[in-house]
């Protein structure tokens, strides 16, 4: 079954694609973050988004 590219929520929201431009946009809306800070930390930890959230609010922490 193809993906509806109408869809405007990723179709897993356990996993964040970076090949898909509005699954990019719904996540970096949805924590805050620019489509580049979204890449390194996709590319650092892996497309868990659970994984994703948690290396940000870590992140946010150290800073604060």
């Amino acid at each position: 079954m193809a993906d509806d590219k109408t869809n405007r929520g990723p179709q897993d929201r356990s996993r964040i694609s970076l090949s898909e431009d509005y699954e990019v946009r719904y996540w970096t809306h949805k924590l805050g973050i620019s489509r580049s800070q979204l890449e390194n930390v996709v590319r650092k930890i892996g497309s868990s988004a659970s994984a994703v959230e948690e290396e940000l609010r870590k992140s946010t922490l150290a800073k604060g």
